[in-house]
């Protein structure tokens, strides 16, 4: 804790909870695999594009350029995930010592890594999972913009905000609530009479210029699936929006029982406190009542779904605020209990929480079935191979499936938007049909069998097989599942590959 403004503790403290996290997620998932929404992150990484039917496009460039360096391996994506949370906290370390020194530093990090967003939440890199790092990222640029209105700071806050925004279009919240944040602050005027608004504007337009002519040339498909939690009845989105700041308050309870049981007595400076506080902790105060007031009135006037793990991402600025904004010093005392107490916690989850899921889990399997994507891929791919003489190219069948099998074949197959059962009835690419396709379905699925069928029979061909794979641990034999295969071989003649989509 001494060597916290030396600049060595904190960097220690974020690679010291990369390490006991990973050790937990290999423990905990050695008998699993990575969840499906990782494996769409991959696979729309596959192909550097600027978005794709679901989703903007940042998290399957991460992906992307992850994997040019490390491997596809569940513990690549693992580290990918927890990377992801360390260079989230660094930033909000930054952040942070705007306004605090020594030890103060260290909680406002403690108390963030009691929550499940940075270990659990973020293992699952996805869109939500990838503004970990650029929501922290747009709000400390654009502090900076607003505390100096420098033109450099201004343009980092414009391309930290579009990155945002690339990651995924709920980073509208953010922007919103910092265009609301400076007409609101005390020193608006001088803000809004310097460049660095029209800066930081012109800059984020530019950034976001290619994404927005990808959107209005394709058709604009990530705004209709994002439509699609929309329209939903009245009752419904008001209990949204009425459990929606509940939720998020849930989600805070521990770090804010910790800081009660730190602050003690204290706690009645903080009207004081609150009156006093520093202009910047001003600004993140009005931008954090943004984040969680325009999700509500969006899903009143929308009608839309809106999940309290969807603001996980800006729950950092509630942590700074508290700490920084007290004016009294954190005992040593504190500081070292909090900390063994979040040490404490990681140990324990790795030296018994992370070995019972593993066993448990054997014979209970996950429910998307990720305890058997890697042998199904591998059997699948075995019988492709054992019928036709070239590559598995591409892949459909179940969505996840579908998903899994182009990570963990070793044939890498193309993941085929057409071939997975959600889209039965409609006939695949013309490039499908030339270099075969094969389709995998939960045994038991009898809709994605019948679609896959249905489309197999139009080729003049196909091959249909089941399976089962048994989960195990350490040779523990677990769960069985049973697999229904098809399989189109290849057209006779010149064939070409179907492009990633």
């Amino acid at each position: 804790m001494d060597g916290i403004e030396a600049g060595w503790a904190i960097p220690l403290l974020l690679i010291g909870f990369v390490a006991v996290w990973q050790a937990f997620l290999s423990i905990a998932y050695f008998n699993g695999d990575l969840h499906p929404d990782v494996l769409e992150t991959w696979t729309l990484g596959r192909s550097l594009e600027w978005g794709s039917s679901k989703h903007p496009p940042l998290m399957g460039w991460v992906a992307r350029a992850w994997t040019s360096i490390f491997p596809l391996s569940n513990w690549s994506f693992q580290l990918m995930a927890l990377v992801n949370s360390a260079v989230a906290l660094w930033i909000v370390d930054l952040i942070s010592r705007r306004f605090t020194r020594g030890d103060k530093r260290l909680v406002v990090l403690l108390l963030l890594m009691l929550l499940p967003t940075y270990q659990v939440h973020a293992q699952r890199f996805n869109a939500n999972a990838v503004l970990l790092a650029t929501w922290p990222l747009a709000t400390y640029c654009f502090l900076r913009s607003f505390e100096t209105r420098q033109a450099g700071w201004a343009a980092a806050a414009g391309a930290a905000a579009a990155l945002a925004m690339l990651g995924k279009y709920y980073s509208a919240f953010l922007i919103a609530s910092f265009v609301v944040a400076a007409i609101l602050h005390p020193q608006r005027r001088a803000y809004f009479r310097s460049s660095a608004p029209w800066v930081s504007l012109t800059i984020g337009l530019v950034a976001l210029g290619p994404h927005l002519y990808w959107l209005a040339t394709t058709g604009a498909k990530p705004c209709s699936y994002a439509l699609t939690h929309a329209g939903k009845p009245v009752a419904r989105a008001l209990s949204e929006a009425l459990l929606f700041i509940p939720g998020v308050a849930m989600v805070l309870a521990l770090p804010a029982a910790a800081w009660v049981l730190i602050a003690g007595e204290r706690l009645k400076r903080f009207p004081q406190d609150f009156r006093a506080m520093n202009p910047g902790l001003w600004l993140l105060f009005l931008v954090s009542v943004g984040t969680i007031v325009f999700p509500v009135i969006t899903t009143l006037v929308l009608r839309t779904d809106m999940e309290p793990i969807w603001a996980l991402q800006g729950l950092f600025l509630f942590a700074i605020l508290i700490v920084c904004a007290a004016s009294y010093p954190i005992e040593r005392f504190y500081s070292v209990n909090l900390a063994v107490t979040v040490i404490g916690i990681a140990l324990l989850a790795v030296v018994l929480v992370a070995p019972v899921h593993a066993l448990y889990r054997n014979n209970h399997p996950l429910h998307e079935g990720r305890n058997f994507y890697r042998k199904a891929a591998a059997e699948l791919t075995g019988q492709w191979h054992a019928q036709f003489d070239t590559a598995l190219s591409a892949v459909g069948g179940d969505d996840d499936l579908a998903f899994a099998v182009a990570f963990y074949s070793p044939d890498h197959p193309v993941y085929t938007r057409r071939l997975v059962n959600s889209s039965g009835g409609h006939l695949p690419d013309p490039s499908a049909l030339e270099v075969g396709w094969a389709a995998l379905c939960f045994g038991e699925d009898a809709a994605c069998v019948a679609a896959m069928e249905q489309l197999a029979a139009r080729a003049p061909r196909f091959v249909k097989s089941e399976f089962g794979v048994q989960s195990t641990l350490l040779g523990l034999r677990g769960v069985s599942q049973r697999f229904t295969a098809i399989m189109v071989p290849p057209a006779a003649g010149p064939t070409t590959a179907p492009s990633p989509r």
